[in-house]
């Protein structure tokens, strides 16, 4: 999913931003329908992840604008490794290419990435490519960008799991203590708010392993849009229907 692997251009001046509409802070997205894109213009599928990679900037840079203080994308799922080897391999190669050429461009904007995902498979070049950018941008504020990267949200919670049981096993955490803001405190995701809004593109209707916990209070938007399409105008107009939405979190309005 992504810049990557699932499968304009600023938004008009009298469009309303995300803050004036109540809009959501914090914007999760699916990025779904590179390959389709591509195979509607025959045109192998990285041609598509290409056209991904390039619409996440524009994305990157409308958030500010549109009142969004977050943005987490899915860009590699751990389920992703079972696409050819060609694909993946592909991937990879787009994933250190835009992480060179982009650095710059980030920090430059006042973004601070943050990436998230177990890196134990992932090779070393792209590891310590991951590790400037982080510290690089570390200081940023203007927006925080967070990189699902060989990310899965069971894999997150098993992970999260076992360093709180070796919690557990030193004594340093009771058990009987135990409760859902303890194992949070475990996820990848720790130093984040939750979504206010989960967007897939392409039109399918399915979270795929992604921020399960995390997003248990979203909202959800399933769009048919492709994500190489899915321009600033797009998104700014999901951010509008957003801010119409009743979210009562379980409770009543009166």
């Amino acid at each position: 999913m992504g810049l990557g692997s699932t499968d304009a251009d600023h938004h008009g001046s009298d469009a309303m931003t995300g803050t004036e509409a109540g809009g959501p802070k914090h914007v999760a997205i699916i990025m779904d329908g590179n390959g389709r894109w591509a195979q509607r213009r025959a045109k192998p599928r990285l041609y598509g992840h290409h056209a991904g990679a390039r619409r996440v900037r524009q994305i990157v840079e409308a958030c500010p604008g549109l009142g969004v203080s977050h943005l987490t994308i899915f860009a590699f799922s751990t389920e992703n490794w079972k696409r050819t080897q060609t694909e993946v391999a592909g991937l990879m190669s787009l994933f250190r290419r835009y992480i060179e050429r982009e650095t710059q461009a980030l920090n430059a904007a006042g973004v601070r990435v943050r990436f998230i995902g177990d890196r134990i498979r992932l090779d070393g070049k792209l590891v310590a490519l991951m590790d400037h950018l982080e510290q690089v941008t570390a200081d940023n504020d203007s927006l925080h960008l967070t990189v699902a990267l060989n990310y899965g949200s069971r894999d997150e919670v098993a992970r999260a799991t076992q360093r709180l049981a070796y919690e557990v096993a030193a004594g340093r955490i009771n058990p009987s203590g135990v409760n859902e803001n303890t194992l949070a405190q475990f996820l990848d995701t720790h130093v984040l708010p939750d979504p206010d809004l989960v967007i897939r593109t392409s039109g399918e209707a399915r979270i795929s392993n992604f921020l399960l916990w995390q997003s248990a209070y979203a909202e959800y938007e399933f769009i048919n849009t492709l994500w190489p399409d899915f321009t600033p105008e797009v998104f700014a107009r999901v951010i509008d229907r957003f801010g119409a939405r009743d979210r009562r979190f379980g409770g009543v309005t009166r």
